[in-house]
């Protein structure tokens, strides 16, 4: 991991991006590294850290504000990345369909997400490896955000992660419910009823699979930008109940 950038933001929180081979980061820590702070990594759809950054930056100095770490990665395909061909194509398959009005058949969702996911998780691995060997983080680790695919393998396979907030409105791959039942981490589920880009039902169907004793559903009326301030603070109080 070498760090590309470091300043430090109106409230104390330490900003810093990071490079790890070639993946791009942002790191957040505390103004103090004592003790060592439990660690969120935080989830986003693969639009690119640049044009994320205002929504990533704002969760993470809530998280630094409530004693965490927090630290995302650019996504494979997105952003400065190299472009990923069958990624591009699975996107304009998908705007093609949706701005037609028709279904979103299965074979688009996978190509748009399980190739996602097979590459993605290895990356958030190995970020984990190198988050977790500086002075000032420590464990345990909390997931945060979407993709809910990634997030549901990086719950099955990585141990490290003991509890996560999953954001419902990703396009599911089916495959992924069966996942989904192999999950037993504490899960807080955020879902818009109104999302315009999500499968309401399909949502709803996956928080059912979940094998997780601990899971709570919190459903806010309004759409995929109408999460209300509130979300936020029901979201802190399930993290800090597990991480701290």
């Amino acid at each position: 991991m070498q760090f590309t950038s470091e300043r430090r933001l109106d409230d104390g929180v330490l900003e810093r991006e990071f490079t790890l081979g070639e993946i791009p980061g942002i790191l957040w820590t505390p103004a103090s590294a004592f003790p060592p702070a439990p660690l969120i990594l935080l989830g986003h759809p693969p639009l690119g850290l640049h044009r994320m950054y205002s929504r990533l930056a704002g969760r993470a100095r809530q998280a630094v504000a409530d004693g965490f770490a927090a630290a995302t990665i650019e996504l494979p395909g997105s952003g400065d990345r190299p472009r990923w061909a069958a990624a591009e194509q699975a996107r304009a398959d998908l705007r093609r369909v949706m701005e037609a009005g028709e279904p979103v058949k299965d074979e688009i969702i996978d190509a748009l997400i399980l190739p996602l996911v097979e590459k993605s998780v290895p990356e958030w691995q190995t970020a984990l490896d190198a988050l977790l060997s500086l002075p000032g983080i420590g464990g345990p680790v909390g997931y945060s955000g979407g993709v809910i695919s990634i997030g549901i393998r990086l719950a099955v396979v990585e141990p490290r992660i003991v509890a996560a907030g999953l954001f419902a409105g990703s396009f599911v791959p089916r495959v992924m419910f069966e996942e989904a039942r192999r999950v037993s981490i504490p899960l807080h589920v955020l879902l818009q009823w109104d999302d315009e880009g999500n499968d309401r039902q399909a949502a709803l169907d996956l928080f059912d699979a979940f094998g997780s004793e601990e899971k709570t559903l919190h459903a806010n009326m309004g759409g995929h930008t109408g999460v209300p301030r509130f979300a936020g603070d029901d979201a802190a109080r399930f993290f800090a109940r597990h991480l701290k």
